[in-house]
């Protein structure tokens, strides 16, 4: 396959708001021990991205510094050490960075087939969120058949995956959202219950519905306030775990709960780890998570698609909050 010497690719002149992403032309990547040189056709928006572009999120040491942590796309080049791939192979990718371009170095390990019956747009949409969800709420949170879960932010894209899959595997799902016709969304992708938490309290509404046993697990990316909530809300044994800190990083907990109902507190991130912790989660998630795909039990939800060179305008669109799904750049 031909590669150019150049590519187009978005950049993040200064930090700020979503007008410092700027259309540039950069060298395009050599992928070196262990990697490929992908052609992006696609790639997704994701709210860390936000945060990167706000100066609240550097890349890693090592990765690109542009944004972008997942991309559907062709292989165009194999470095050294690539066995299990191929040139014209069409895959998604993880990336720590790197993605808003028309060329993306990625990890072999962490490149996985595109699904059957998914179009690149779809893919792109996969591996940040669903990566995340596999690796929080069935690794770290446990969650198994017949147990009750509550996912805030249900219509993320984040949300959307976990209601998805979680109803898919068998547990019985509550989701929070920011108005009723969004709760009333999460209910169409699963959720035996959206609450509209402007309008309601979710931890009354889940005692109710829960007869007052609670929830099993939490899957948060708010903390902040909603710790103490979550507690409250949480079944004995509960599991809830923090992936974001939307509603700040502190918060102030009665230990006595934790420990009357032994409540466990975990939560992560997915772009520091390393190559192989990370590759573990993509082969769960190949295992497990791509015959759902496949055979169309679990999609990405698709929001909206825009120009790469529009990027700016899609991070606009990111802020509002009035997404349903996935946001994702094209090629």
């Amino acid at each position: 396959m031909d590669v150019p010497h150049e590519m187009t690719v978005i950049e993040i002149a200064a930090p700020g708001g979503p007008e410092q992403l700027k259309v540039a032309m950069r060298p395009v990547p050599k992928p070196g021990d262990g990697e490929v040189l992908v052609r992006v056709a696609a790639a997704g928006v994701n709210r860390p991205d936000v945060m990167q572009r706000q100066g609240r999120y550097p890349p890693p040491p090592g990765a690109s510094d542009l944004p972008g942590l997942e991309i559907a796309g062709e292989i165009a080049a194999l470095g050294p050490n690539v066995s299990a791939l191929s040139i014209g192979d069409k895959v998604t990718a993880l990336l720590p960075g790197g993605g808003y371009a028309g060329y993306a170095v990625a990890a072999a390990p962490l490149c996985l087939p595109v699904p059957s019956g998914l179009s690149m747009v779809e893919a792109a949409a996969i591996p940040e969120t669903f990566f995340t969800v596999w690796t929080n709420l069935f690794e770290r949170g446990r969650c198994k058949a017949g147990e009750t879960v509550l996912v805030h932010g249900g219509t993320s894209g984040i949300g959307t995956t976990a209601i998805q899959l979680a109803t898919a595997l068998g547990a019985r799902v509550f989701a929070t959202a920011g108005s009723a016709d969004k709760a009333r969304a999460c209910e169409r992708l699963g959720a035996v219950r959206g609450i509209d938490y402007r309008a309601e309290d979710f931890v009354q509404v889940l005692r109710t519905e829960t007869k007052g046993l609670g929830v099993d697990v939490i899957l948060d990316m708010v903390a902040g306030s909603y710790v103490a909530r979550n507690m409250d809300a949480a079944a004995l044994e509960g599991r809830i775990v923090m992936i974001s800190l939307i509603g700040g990083a502190r918060a102030e907990i009665n230990m006595g709960t934790i420990m009357t109902k032994r409540l466990t507190l975990t939560g992560s991130t997915l772009r520091t780890r390393t190559v192989a912790q990370k590759a573990a989660v993509a082969d769960a998630v190949r295992r497990n998570v791509w015959p759902l795909l496949s055979t169309g039990r679990v999609r990405p939800i698709i929001h909206a698609t825009f120009p790469l060179a529009e990027a700016s305008a899609a991070h606009r669109l990111m802020e509002t909050s009035n997404h349903i799904g996935k946001i994702v750049l094209t090629m």
